[in-house]
């Protein structure tokens, strides 16, 4: 008889800031180490010290590369991890992406801050600087999925290939003789880029996301919507701007502008993809074509088809340019990135459009004006909403509850305890009672800091 304890250190009772500590008699291992997002009160909680022994976690398992899964990684190493941090090696490509542009965006953040006397704290300083964020990749090890990998004599684990971006997987574990199943974010049966995602056959214990489970993507299209965009955009001599993650979905935004234009859909208008990071991923995709499904051919001709900014000069000679244009432009929640300087001058024009793509959490810009909000706040200053705003949701990369429930549909054992994870309490909750009607199973919604014990 063992016993082991759950800590729920992140993204229970909310989407953000994935981090799970198993703690076992062999090996303490972190599943996931991400920031929180949104919410003040949540990002706050990234300052704080985690209520653990950081020193005595063993290894971290990275499900995949966004920041609110990895980006609390230099904070761990500040604390005093020293184990491996291991991941698939497109996850790793794409943290390493994410850790030092989200770095970078810390010190420019804190730097302007201390320069112009608006943050409460004297002085300003970033969540963790570019040295600290190089300092943490030297933990990184890469790892092939669908290999077991023995981590002690009793514990072992595998990565499944999961979709939602590339490199993304679930994790299986065995520990003592009990699978333990962290989902990780699931992605789409139907997705432009990537296959769809693997399913588990066995979970005693299955730790599960929920980010849409009230919910099913609308049956809209994209494509329609941007060709009425664009023809709007042109008629009013405007800018459309797409604020975008710069992982998935601005390749995803990429590919589909291209083949509207290679269709005659569209006119040439000119497109502009403002994204450092997102021009880094793009190298991933490149690097790893056996995890995406767009062939290099069609992957090379898309890219050069966009007029791809590199330096800070480019991006106010394309505000400076009056030509209608399309900008794509980090970040997908208007949180931080190159799309701040883009709405700053420009979301008090009646001829500007925004289009929010995706997931909006609570608390972020982008979420503000999904909800109608007449003003936005950027860099202490506020500035006045007369920009249209519009919402495609179905480009999400997360699976909805009924792709949820298709990702379960394979596991042959009734689970002993499922935890749901990564989702606002409705959506939890909608989700709870779903897989309670659908399969009889005994669902939990843990809240933050729980720590559950399990004997095995």
């Amino acid at each position: 008889m063992q016993k082991l304890k759950i800590h729920f250190l992140g993204a229970a009772g909310t989407v953000t800031g994935s981090k799970f500590l198993i703690e076992t008699s062999e090996k303490n291992i972190l599943i996931d180490c991400g920031m929180f997002q949104g919410l003040k009160e949540l990002r706050e909680k990234n300052w704080e010290y985690l209520p653990i022994e950081v020193s005595e976690i063993d290894v971290v398992l990275l499900t995949h590369g966004h920041l609110d899964h990895t980006g609390y990684l230099p904070r761990l190493v500040k604390q005093g991890f020293r184990g491996k941090i291991i991941g698939t090696a497109p996850t790793l490509a794409i943290t390493k992406i994410i850790l030092l542009d989200s770095a970078k965006i810390h010190e420019e953040e804190a730097e302007k801050a201390n320069e112009e006397g608006y943050s409460k704290h004297k002085p300003a300083e970033p969540f963790y600087s570019v040295e600290e964020a190089e300092v943490t990749l030297g933990f990184f090890q890469a790892e092939e999925k669908d290999q077991w990998i023995q981590l002690s004599e009793n514990i072992k684990y595998r990565f499944r290939y999961n979709g939602h971006i590339i490199g993304a997987t679930f994790i299986e574990l065995e520990i003592f003789g009990k699978t333990f199943v962290f989902s990780g974010d699931i992605g789409r049966e139907e997705d432009l880029l990537l296959f769809p995602p693997e399913k588990p056959e066995k979970a005693d214990y299955l730790f599960m996301e929920s980010t849409y489970g009230n919910k099913l993507h609308p049956q809209e299209s994209v494509s329609d919507k941007l060709v009425e965009l664009i023809n709007k955009t042109i008629h009013n001599r405007g800018n459309l701007i797409i604020p975008s993650f710069a992982v998935e979905r601005l390749q995803t935004l990429m590919f589909l502008l291209w083949k509207l234009y290679n269709e005659k859909r569209i006119p040439n208008i000119p497109i502009f993809i403002d994204s450092p990071m997102g021009n880094n991923v793009l190298s991933v995709f490149q690097n790893f074509p056996d995890w995406h499904k767009l062939p290099m051919k069609d992957f090379n001709a898309m890219n050069n088809r966009m007029n791809i900014i590199t330096s800070y000069k480019e991006t106010w000679e394309t505000i400076d340019n009056p030509q209608p244009k399309v900008v794509i432009a980090g970040s997908g929640m208007v949180t931080g990135g190159r799309v701040l300087t883009y709405l700053k001058q420009l979301i008090d024009k009646t001829n500007t459009t925004v289009l929010l793509v995706g997931y909006q959490a609570e608390g972020t810009r982008g979420r503000q004006l999904l909800e109608g909000a007449y003003e936005l706040k950027f860099f202490g200053k506020y500035y006045p909403v007369k920009a249209e705003i519009h919402h495609i949701e179905s480009l999400s990369a997360h699976a909805d509850q009924q792709g949820l429930l298709d990702w379960t549909s394979d596991i042959k054992n009734a689970p002993e305890e499922v935890f749901l994870i990564h989702g606002e309490p409705t959506a939890q909750d909608a989700f709870r009672v779903k897989l309670k009607d659908t399969y009889g199973w005994n669902v939990t919604i843990p809240k933050l800091y729980d720590i559950k014990e399990i004997t095995v």
